[in-house]
C-alpha cells in the first residue's frame, strides 16, 4: 500500500516561489510557460503570475487524443520559430513525460520546471523546488488540486508504477 503524503497548500506555494526565484535569477527568460495537464497546470498559472510570463497549456494526460498531437505540433512550431518554452509539471518522477516532450521536433531547447524532481528519473529538469530519491522516498505526493479525487482514484494513480511506491 503506498504512503499517501498530502502536500499542504502553503508548502506548494513556497515551492512555486522557489521556482520563480530560480527562474528569475537565470540568464535565460522564457517567452511562454507551458502547463502540462493535469498536474502542471496549477503551478504554471502561479508561475505565470509570479514571473509575468504568458502561459500556454497542453493536456498531456490524454496522450492518445489527436488534439494533443496537434497542440504539440503547434508548440514545436513556436519553439522552432525561436520562442523559449518552459514546460511546467508537478513532478518529474519517471521522466517519461519530459522525455516525450524533448523528443518532439523543434523542442530541443525548451526547459523544464517541476515542483518535485526524482533524482533517479531518466530525465533531468532545469528547475526543481525539491529533489527526492525514489530509492528511499516512496511517498505518493497528493497535491492540493488532487484533493477532489476519490481515495481509490489516488491509489490507482499511485499503483500504476509499483516501483515508485515500494
Amino acid at each position: 500500500m503506498p504512503i499517501l503524503t498530502a502536500l499542504p497548500y502553503r508548502d506548494v506555494l513556497a515551492m512555486i516561489r522557489a521556482l520563480a526565484d530560480a527562474i528569475a535569477a537565470d540568464d535565460w527568460t522564457p517567452t511562454h510557460l507551458v502547463g502540462i495537464g493535469r498536474g502542471g497546470l496549477v503551478p504554471a498559472v502561479y508561475l505565470s503570475h509570479a514571473l509575468s510570463v504568458p502561459m500556454l497549456s497542453i493536456d498531456f494526460s490524454a496522450q492518445a487524443d489527436p488534439l494533443v498531437a496537434e497542440s504539440l505540433l503547434r508548440l514545436a512550431g513556436r519553439a522552432g520559430a525561436g520562442e523559449r518554452l518552459l514546460f511546467v509539471d508537478d513532478i518529474n518522477d519517471s521522466g517519461r513525460t519530459t522525455a516525450r516532450l524533448r523528443a518532439m521536433p523543434g523542442v530541443g531547447d525548451a526547459r523544464f520546471a517541476t515542483l518535485i524532481d526524482n533524482s533517479r528519473s531518466s530525465e533531468r529538469v532545469d528547475y526543481a523546488a525539491r529533489t527526492i530519491d525514489r530509492a528511499t522516498c516512496k511517498d505518493w505526493f497528493v497535491f492540493p488540486w488532487e484533493a477532489m479525487a476519490t481515495g481509490s482514484a489516488i491509489l490507482a494513480d499511485a499503483e500504476e508504477v509499483p516501483e515508485r511506491t515500494g
